[in-house]
C-alpha cells in the first residue's frame, strides 16, 4: 500500500485524527518556546506540562504537552473542570490536536485561526509537525 501525500484541512473531520508531534525533547523542563498567549507551560507531573489555551465561562481548552511512547512528545488539548473562578479541578482526557482546534473552530473560529498560527509558527521554526494518528472506526 503506497502512502500518498493528502493535504488535511482544519476544520474537517479528517482532522480530527491529526496530532501536533515535536521535533524535540522536553529537557530539563525548556519549554519556553512552547509559551502561548503570554502563558507559559507548568509542569503537573513528570513528562506532562498544561497551560491554558482558551478560557471562558462555558468552554475551555489546555495545551498539554507530553511524552508518548519512546521519546515522542506531543501536544495535545484537554478540558479542564474549573471550580471557584479560577482553581482546575480536573483535566479530560488528551484531545488530539486537531480535533480541540476543531472543536475551538465551531466556537470561536478568530481564536482556532490564533491558535493554528500559533502552530505554523512552531513548523517554520522546525520544532513540530503534524502527523495523522489511526483511531479505531465508528460504527
Amino acid at each position: 500500500m503506497a502512502e500518498d501525500s493528502v493535504e488535511i484541512t482544519p476544520g474537517t473531520k479528517e482532522f480530527n485524527n491529526m496530532v501536533f508531534k515535536l521535533n524535540q525533547p522536553i529537557v530539563n523542563g525548556n519549554t519556553e518556546f512552547l509559551n502561548y498567549g503570554g502563558n507559559a507551560l507548568e509542569a503537573l507531573q513528570d513528562d506532562i506540562y498544561v497551560m491554558p489555551a482558551y478560557v471562558q465561562d462555558d468552554f475551555n481548552l489546555f495545551i498539554v504537552v507530553s511524552k508518548l511512547i519512546a521519546d515522542d512528545w506531543i501536544i495535545a488539548f484537554s478540558k479542564a473542570k474549573i471550580e471557584n473562578g479560577n482553581e482546575i479541578t480536573d483535566l479530560s482526557e488528551p484531545i488530539p490536536t486537531g480535533e480541540g482546534l476543531n472543536m475551538l473552530g465551531e466556537r470561536e473560529a478568530e481564536e482556532a485561526n490564533k491558535l493554528l498560527q500559533y502552530f505554523n509558527t512552531l513548523i517554520e521554526s522546525n520544532r513540530g509537525e503534524w502527523r495523522l494518528i489511526q483511531r479505531p472506526e465508528e460504527d
